[in-house]
């Protein structure tokens, strides 16, 4: 089986590159956000974070139809597919920045989110079974590190392009070019997915592939035997709430620090290098996991130790004071790291011939992203926004289960 081989790094930093630019599409929401509520006078705050909320929502939509793509015409050419989705939805962003529109922006960002879905759905299964299962959680880090890092590289590259040094300052009108360049960048990533030397891989067990190989009987697909759909694995679907909670989790601990400081009047107080506090402790966490797992630690204790150091820093951060509850989300940051690298691999065990239904159901929680923010602002509202933060506690508590009991319900 091609999973089996050893010699995949090459695969390895091409599919990085695809995890890059992820996080680079990711990113241009969050630009486009400030942009549009500076430019466009008559929207609202709401409004401007849709952009945000519609690229999550076709997650609930189109991840099992990029199952069945996979499956039609493999993990390349799906890759393929999500880019040239990618070209076309940045395609609508010029007659969006043209019309001064809100929902042609809106439209954009979902087709976007569709080819986010796609790409994920294909990606994050590839890698998992693309080497030994053991170490997938190392390679998952290594890809968390190319994807996190293209986030602050998407701001970079718009104001390198047009010309400016603050996001603020920046008018829609200004936007054409970056936007004809990221066209072309996307495009030519579909050509590199089709004629890059990327293996078709198959997990253990897993059979009906178009370029799958006859393989011994192995304890996955004993498992696997005589199973009719994913809902007979509950590892798998225990797996996938808690993939749901965790996205959503990782996303208020990456994306509040800002407002939460501003909430609590410290933001002119406090140093500048404070606001990157979740993501420097996400990235010390991604760097142990690529550089410790499966050498010195499995992932699945890896998994365990993160969720206990993020449930722990969760509750820090509602309970102490203000000057300091800040600083306890670098260990939300951290622990949160290694939860996705761990989950993947622990919910996709054993699944056979229902590997890629089980990645679209795991790809399909990626909507915990939309989901948990916004009961952390409803909490805010009836509260403060440090009370909020009492949302990820059930939430780690739930991670912490799966990491010890709940992978291992069979």
């Amino acid at each position: 089986m091609e999973n089996k081989k050893t010699n995949y790094l090459f695969p390895l930093a091409i599919i990085g590159l695809f995890f890059f630019a992820i996080g680079f599409a990711f990113g241009i929401n969050g630009f486009l956000t400030p942009v549009l509520k500076g430019s466009l006078t008559n929207i609202s705050t709401f409004q401007a974070n849709l952009l945000i909320v519609v690229n999550f929502i076709p997650f609930l939509i189109f991840s099992y139809p990029a199952a069945q793509c996979i499956k039609a015409i493999g993990y390349k050419r799906t890759m393929a597919v999500s880019f040239i989705l990618f070209a076309i939805a940045f395609g609508l962003f010029v007659p969006a920045t043209s019309t001064q529109s809100i929902w042609f922006f809106l439209i954009a960002c979902f087709v976007s989110g569709i080819a986010n879905t796609i790409l994920q759905a294909a990606v994050n299964p590839y890698i998992t079974i693309l080497g030994p299962i053991e170490s997938a959680a190392q390679r998952m880090s290594i890809m968390g590190i190319c994807n996190k890092l293209a986030w602050p590289t998407t701001t970079v590259f718009m104001l390198l392009v047009i010309g400016k040094t603050d996001v603020a300052n920046i008018q829609l009108g200004e936007l054409y070019t970056p936007f004809y360049i990221i066209i072309a960048i996307f495009i030519a990533l579909a050509v590199v997915s089709l004629i890059a030397p990327l293996p078709e891989v198959t997990a253990e067990g897993e059979t009906g592939d178009a370029e799958a190989t006859d393989t011994v009987a192995s304890a996955s697909a004993s498992y696997a035997q005589g199973k009719t759909s994913i809902w007979q694995f509950p590892h798998l679907i225990l797996g996938a709430i808690t993939l749901f909670l965790y996205v959503g989790v990782e996303t208020i601990s990456l994306s509040t620090i800002t407002d939460y400081t501003s909430s609590l009047g410290l933001a002119d107080s406090l140093p500048q290098w404070v606001l990157y506090i979740p993501s420097l402790g996400m990235c010390a966490g991604y760097i142990i996991g690529a550089t410790m797992i499966p050498r010195f630690i499995s992932q699945v204790l890896a998994m365990r130790i993160c969720a206990i150091v993020a449930l722990l820093g969760s509750i820090a951060v509602c309970v102490l004071p203000a000057e300091l509850s800040v600083y306890s989300l670098f260990l939300m940051g951290l622990g949160c790291s290694l939860m996705w690298p761990a989950l993947w691999p622990m919910a996709m065990a054993d699944l056979g011939p229902f590997t890629k239904d089980g990645a679209a159901l795991l790809t399909t929680a990626i909507a915990g992203g939309a989901a948990m923010p916004a009961v952390r602002a409803w909490i805010e509202g009836l509260s403060c926004y440090q009370t909020s933060y009492w949302a990820c506690v059930p939430c780690f508590l739930v991670i912490v289960w799966y990491g010890f009991f709940g992978y291992k319900v069979r």
